[in-house]
């Protein structure tokens, strides 16, 4: 069964690869908007579910993993920020704070209706911030794009005091759960993925291993 990767995303690319699983890649033409007013899981579920949906028409036959990540700081939904700015109003918000990464998995297709959501969620606690940390970050330009204005794989890994849960959750990706539903869906995964996580080959997982 061909597998299709609804997303642009270069770390859910990245991610995806480390399972052995041959796979293409398709532009999901779903539009998120986040809403603070409703859960970040019930979101996770409808953007990721959204992004495998608007694939199956174009690739039928197909089986088509969507993926989404939010973060939930208290009552409050965090997505992308737009730009700098709001990605400094994110960081200051989690400055020094414990804050929840949820990551929803859908695999959609080959049937035209059916779709798979799971839910993967980290806890990640954020040192406090001192200015000249916080603008240093910002001018790295590594805020934008991101869920919560930072990279847990790249510089924003600096940020971060400890994580509890799947580090490749909290990057976009959680592989243990994406090798289970593709494995309930009839594609094995080649790798091993006991070994795959003893490994950690991917930019600071090492670091945050438990």
């Amino acid at each position: 069964m061909r597998l299709i990767l609804a997303s642009t995303s270069p770390r859910r690319h990245e991610l995806l690869t480390l399972l052995g699983v041959p796979f293409d890649v398709v532009a999901p033409t779903f539009i998120e908007q986040v809403q603070p007013h409703l859960s970040a899981d019930s979101q996770a579920v409808e953007f990721a579910a959204g992004k495998a949906r608007s694939c199956v028409s174009s690739c039928p036959d197909a089986l088509i993993l969507g993926s989404d990540t939010l973060i939930n700081l208290g009552s409050e939904v965090l997505g992308k920020p737009v730009d700098l700015a709001g990605a400094e109003v994110m960081l200051r918000r989690l400055a020094g704070q414990t804050h929840r990464i949820v990551t929803a998995v859908a695999l959609a297709g080959p049937e035209p209706e059916r779709c798979d959501v799971r839910l993967a969620e980290v806890l990640v606690t954020m040192k406090p911030l001192n200015e000249a940390t916080l603008v240093n970050y910002l001018r790295t330009g590594d805020s934008l794009g991101k869920a919560g204005a930072y990279s847990i794989q790249g510089g924003g890994a600096a940020l971060i005091e400890r994580i509890e849960g799947d580090f490749t959750a909290a990057v976009g990706l959680p592989l243990q759960l994406v090798a289970e539903m593709l494995r309930q869906r009839g594609l094995s995964c080649p790798v091993d993925i006991d070994q795959l996580y003893a490994r950690r080959p991917y930019p600071n997982w090492d670091r945050f291993h438990p």
